[in-house]
């Protein structure tokens, strides 16, 4: 797949944030390479996520870069999300029991991304010592 400008402006500004990034945070980012409107983002985020190479996390209504670069399009994600410092780690779900429902039930699954929430190991540890003190 090729990408325009405007979706590879989008999906290395995706990759080189530490943090899931809302629409609006990528809009402002871009600015000096030129996008002006929500709608240039938007639509460029719809091709990335069309073709594998972004997801929306429903939660935090943001996006993030697939990290797995080279087979990004699988159709089941999963994220586990920090409240604390909102990092969003992605990692592979075994989708056994999703297949096997979706089959029994002539369910035609096309993409599932789940969320998880709670505290990276980081912030998980500093919470602990700010308990002990």
């Amino acid at each position: 797949m090729t990408l325009t400008a405007n979706q590879q402006y989008v999906l290395t500004a995706l990759r080189e944030a530490s943090n899931p990034l809302s629409a609006y945070a990528l809009l402002e980012q871009l600015r000096k390479p030129g996008f002006s409107a929500p709608a240039q983002v938007y639509r460029a985020l719809d091709k990335l996520i069309e073709h594998g190479l972004a997801y929306r996390l429903e939660t935090l209504n943001a996006y993030v870069a697939c990290s797995h670069q080279s087979h990004c399009e699988r159709n089941l994600m999963a994220f586990a999300i920090c409240d604390t410092c909102g990092q969003a780690d992605e990692f592979e779900v075994n989708d056994g029991d999703l297949r096997h429902w979706a089959k029994s039930h002539a369910f035609d699954l096309e993409r599932t991304v789940i969320e998880i929430r709670g505290r990276c190991a980081t912030c998980a540890r500093h919470r602990n010592k700010g308990a002990m003190s």
